[in-house]
């Protein structure tokens, strides 16, 4: 075998990896009912192909090769231990008894694991943390340092979450299935909170020196991408428009230095247009579905902001309206928060503080530092200067986040208060919906 051809499988073998290694491992999860067993299965299995196919040639369908040999491995490894527990006798038989032809593991089939998968790590019986730490880890391929990393915890942080999330869907024998058509809606939901909150903090970070992960953003829009491509609900397209409309704006959400820029105050010339129309077009599909949820109704909304070239352009009538119906399908005091600030645009600031006082006084939202910006922003505009330096302060004193903290302490500056740099306070509440910034 020549060193070229040597060299061309090595290049395959590593492109595979690169795109379709957790394709094969949700199949091997399939077959083998284990996660553990399947990924020692996948790395023996890609071990075996840097040792065959320089010397044999590649495979003429790479993907079942290396389902098939892996499902070889894994058996191996299962008679192994079963030396020592005879119980491990049925599995062997029951993965050796069933039938199996790798070649007929197409995109379809392949693609039916993945959707199982990710239901799998999804699934509502996973503290939230845990289905959030297994989704990357199984789904995505992040290492644990690369998680944990993204959250700002540590690594055997995150490696205790996934070992507990599969020792939880092992015991209890959580099935690796699609739920039924009758119980996909509250599933269903499931998934898209989990790929929205990583998409939440990768757009918002909840803690930290940087506004902004761009990383982690991308992730949960890979996410987002896939589950559409494998069930295109009306919701599941609704929320990848919305992440994808909210993304286009990245570039002009922070200055140079870093600095928190707002929507109204945001140079519109950086955001992604081309971004923008995928988004739109997006919305609109969903839309047409009579099935609209609070997803594609944000998508709705974001899309509206988008379309308006200048702040002064953007029509905070139909924002309003539409806030009107999400409050109905998805009754939050996150979502009612953002409504009062778009009513403070379109009827003025004084009925927009009305509104916000209204959800401060129940209590909701009285440690999100947003809601008390928000407030401190209203009273400002309406000259109540010593209303908007005790708001300032207080949500200075929830902010965790850098650059949300600098900037508050510029609004205390700007209307002669001193800040001390030192002030901390509580962690904020994590809310479900990121603010349109």
């Amino acid at each position: 075998m020549s060193a070229d051809f040597s060299d061309q499988a090595r290049d395959t073998l590593g492109a595979i990896y690169r795109n379709e290694s957790r394709r094969v491992l949700a199949t091997l999860i399939r077959l083998v009912g284990d996660f553990d067993l399947a990924e020692e299965a996948l790395h023996e299995a890609m071990l075996a192909a840097m040792e065959h196919w320089p010397r044999e040639g590649i495979p003429s369908n790479p993907r079942a090769w290396l389902i098939s040999t892996g499902r070889f491995k894994a058996i191996d490894r299962i008679r192994r231990r079963a030396r020592f527990d005879t119980a491990l006798d049925d599995v062997v038989e029951k993965l050796q008894g069933e039938a199996f032809d790798p070649t007929q593991w197409d995109d379809e089939h392949l693609e039916d694991d993945r959707l199982r998968l990710i239901f799998t790590c999804c699934h509502p019986a996973l503290p939230r943390d845990a289905q959030v730490a297994l989704t990357l880890r199984e789904i995505c391929g992040l290492t644990t340092e690369e998680i944990a990393r993204a959250f700002l915890t540590s690594a055997p942080t995150i490696a205790k979450r996934i070992v507990r999330a599969k020792a939880k869907i092992r015991d209890a024998r959580i099935p690796y299935e699609v739920p039924p058509r009758k119980e996909l809606p509250d599933r269903l939901d499931s998934v898209l909170q989990v790929i929205y909150l990583i998409f939440t903090e990768g757009y918002s970070a909840s803690s930290g020196a940087t506004l902004t992960r761009a990383d982690i953003s991308a992730e949960a829009i890979r996410l987002g991408r896939l589950t559409a491509n494998l069930l295109p609900e009306p919701e599941v397209i609704g929320l990848l428009a919305l992440m994808l409309l909210q993304e286009s704006r990245r570039a002009a959400r922070t200055s140079n230095d870093g600095e928190v820029i707002l929507l109204e105050e945001q140079d519109r010339s950086l955001w992604d247009r081309a971004v923008i129309e995928e988004g739109r077009v997006l919305v609109e599909r969903a839309l047409a579905s009579r099935e609209v949820g609070p997803y594609a109704l944000q998508a709705a909304i974001a899309a509206v902001h988008s379309e308006a070239r200048a702040a002064a352009e953007t029509d905070w009538a139909q924002i309003v309206g539409l806030y009107d119906v999400l409050l109905q399908a998805n009754p939050t005091p996150v979502i009612e928060l953002n409504r009062a600030v778009a009513v403070a645009m379109r009827d003025g600031a004084e009925r927009g503080l009305a509104l916000i006082g209204e959800i401060l006084k129940r209590g909701d939202l009285q440690d999100y530092y947003l809601a008390h910006s928000a407030r401190a922003d209203l009273c400002k505009r309406l000259g109540r200067t010593s209303e908007a330096v005790s708001s300032y302060q207080r949500a200075l004193s929830l902010a965790r986040q850098d650059p949300a903290r600098r900037f508050l302490e510029r609004r205390l500056r700007e209307l002669g208060v001193a800040v001390d740099a030192a002030t901390h306070g509580s962690s904020p509440v994590r809310p479900q919906e990121p603010p349109p910034r």
